[in-house]
């Protein structure tokens, strides 16, 4: 099973005790309905790990404390921190409402904005603790757009279409030359994007 077979639940981001039990960051809409997971695959040096689990338990919302089978060191369970948590596809209820949609299922579709039409296509998402933002691809910039129900519409699925009314200024913003958005540094370091990683 490739990742294209699946989606991302979420990540390990740090060990539990000393007995191999590690903290689970699930990002999804609601952490409790996997409760009562089985299994998972982690994503270990680029391969897709089954992983037979030995208990869970949601806290603080949508961290889980997690036992695998067979991990029973700290030792053990280093090894996994900052893995990709994966389930196969089919597991996922399938959406028809045309207000939500899945975040990875909406990657490649076409942004139409309400006034300015056809804009450009869906690189992925950044699920951020204050925003959850869609990075589109914009005349060879990336672009931000802020999920909310005022900005993101309807998602046209037959066609691959996700409708939007973008905030006056917003393209705008991304389109100005980046010296006019950051001071130069002497050591030409790049912008590399939101940061998508879980603090804790």
């Amino acid at each position: 099973m490739t990742k294209d077979d699946c989606y991302q639940v979420g990540h390990i981001t740090k060990t539990h005790g000393v007995s191999g039990e590690l903290v689970l960051f699930l990002d999804v809409d609601n952490a409790a309905e996997y409760a009562d997971l089985e299994s998972v695959l982690l994503e270990v040096k680029g391969d897709l790990i089954p992983y037979f689990i030995e208990s869970i338990a949601i806290v603080k919302g949508s961290r889980a404390i997690i036992a695998f089978d067979d991990v029973d060191t700290i030792e053990q369970a280093e090894r996994l921190i900052n893995c990709g948590a994966y389930l196969p596809l089919e597991n996922l209820e399938p959406i028809t409402d045309v207000t939500r949609f899945y975040f990875h299922e909406i990657v490649g579709y076409q942004i139409v904005d309400a006034e300015a039409g056809e804009l450009g296509v869906v690189q992925g998402v950044y699920a951020m603790n204050a925003q959850d933002l869609i990075a589109m691809d914009y005349q060879g910039k990336e672009v931000l757009i802020p999920i909310n129900s005022d900005i993101v519409r309807t998602v046209d699925r037959a066609n691959q279409k996700l409708n939007v009314a973008l905030p006056a200024g917003l393209l705008e913003i991304y389109m100005e030359d980046d010296t006019k958005q950051k001071p130069e540094t002497d050591d030409d370091e790049t912008d590399s994007g939101p940061d998508n990683t879980d603090e804790d």
